[in-house]
């Protein structure tokens, strides 16, 4: 990979959980300039409870996306493992995470979302912004065709995550939330967009369906980069989907949007010329590179996919097509 002039392109990363976490642990080795957009339709959980009591954006991926982008020092260390240090006990703060109270509690205190968000993220020496993708929560609603035929509707993203049986489509409640305009700006003004990996329906696609950001996504003047999972397989939501499949659904969420690149670790690939086909349907070119650990479990190596995106970032202007690496 060769060497990106600081302070490097704005990246603008979708998604939620642990998926959206390896891509910011990546990215923060190659740019300085990370916007994280993410999604707000957590029910379960700490993030879950906190939103049915007291009415807040669910604030678990958003904490999980900061502590990604933490200062790679004493002090960053320390507020990341505090704010993903949970609590036990027999009462009420059970598996609640230190981070959800303080991003919660800064918002009621402040008064504005974005705001508690900057202020974590300077606490933190975060290099980037989190964001989230809407102004309100948010619930996912799924088709879902069962093991048995039936068609069911499956609500709820912590429903939709464990649903048993082919996810059809997947849907906002409300249909047409209001985005948040930092997030629709930080997209418009964005060098590149990255989406993925994380959980297909309700990480990576929920950003997809919101208006004013899918707007945003389509006529930004940034790339789109896809990333795929490296084992799909193992999500009870995609059981049984290849990386052609996941691409597939991509497209038939966002027909009009074209992707420029597409990441794909060999290892994760049943078959290569087909999936370069589905690639070459969005208009995009397939970068093959083995960006798990080297231990074969479904982990992203922060710098292998650091290097992946550095080559998609400096080579995109060659001639389209599959790069293996």
């Amino acid at each position: 990979m060769g060497v990106i002039a600081a302070p490097g392109p704005h990246v603008v990363a979708l998604g939620g959980g642990h998926g959206l976490s390896a891509s910011l642990a990546a990215l923060r080795r190659i740019t300085d300039r990370i916007t994280a957009v993410v999604t707000v339709a957590d029910d379960g959980g700490s993030s879950g409870r906190l939103r049915s009591e007291l009415g807040v954006l669910p604030p678990g991926d958003l904490r999980m996306a900061l502590s990604a982008l933490c200062d790679d020092s004493e002090w960053g260390r320390t507020w990341r493992d505090l704010l993903q240090y949970r609590f036990t006990s027999a009462g009420d703060l059970d598996q609640h995470a230190v981070g959800n109270l303080l991003i919660v509690a800064l918002w009621n205190q402040l008064g504005d979302t974005v705001t508690g968000l900057d202020w974590v993220g300077k606490l933190l020496g975060a290099r980037g912004r989190v964001l989230p993708m809407a102004s309100v929560p948010l619930e996912i609603e799924a088709d879902v065709l069962e093991y048995d035929g039936e068609r069911v509707l499956v609500r709820g993203q912590s429903a939709v995550a464990v649903a048993h049986g082919q996810i059809e489509h997947v849907r906002l409640v409300p249909a047409d939330p209001p985005a948040c305009p930092e997030a629709v700006d930080a997209v418009h003004d964005a060098d590149w967009i990255v989406l993925g990996p994380g959980s297909w329906y309700t990480s990576v696609l929920p950003h997809l369906l919101v208006p004013e950001l899918a707007d945003a996504l389509l006529t930004t003047r940034a790339r789109r980069l896809v990333n795929l999972n490296l084992a799909p397989a193992g999500e009870e939501e995609t059981a049984g989907m290849g990386a052609t499949q996941l691409l597939a659904v991509v497209r038939d969420h966002a027909p009009a949007m074209r992707i420029d690149v597409v990441i794909a670790d060999p290892r994760s690939v049943e078959d290569v010329h087909e999936l370069e086909k589905q690639a070459e349907s969005l208009g995009a070119r397939l970068l093959l590179r083995q960006v798990g650990v080297g231990d074969g479990s479904p982990r992203h190596d922060p710098l292998r996919l650091a290097a992946a995106f550095g080559d998609a970032f400096e080579t995109f202007l060659g001639d389209v097509g599959t790069v293996v690496g």
